[in-house]
């Protein structure tokens, strides 16, 4: 399989995870380290802590739909996707950046910005 259609696949896991709130499925795509932000307030945490963030903020706005508008790479073949979430307490883009890893890649920034 193509790195473009894992990069694809993973995303299409992600995304899953995001829109029905499962910060358990999410966890499984997450690097040992991972940058999380939400209105610029970034943070670093290791892939257990994120888990628990993401499992706050879903608690707190629980997700209607959450959908991957672009994906892409950067110049360096870094994948990343941008989302538009819908929760019960606001809009946000989500940006998600992967870091290219054998055999998969894995989620190495999350930043929620709302709308």
């Amino acid at each position: 399989m193509s790195t473009k259609a894992q990069t694809s696949d993973q995303l299409s896991a992600v995304r899953s995870a995001i829109s029905s709130g499962s910060s358990r499925g999410l966890a499984q795509y997450l690097a040992p380290s991972v940058e999380v932000g939400f209105d610029g307030d970034k943070q670093s945490y290791n892939s257990t802590q994120t888990e628990l963030v993401m499992k706050n903020f879903f608690a707190k706005n629980p997700p209607a739909s959450f959908d991957i508008v672009h994906q892409g790479s950067s110049n360096e073949g870094i994948p990343y996707a941008v989302g538009h979430y819908v929760g019960r307490n606001g809009n946000y883009q989500v940006f998600i950046k992967l870091k290219p890893k054998q055999p998969t890649p894995t989620i190495d920034t999350l930043d929620f910005t709302k709308e």
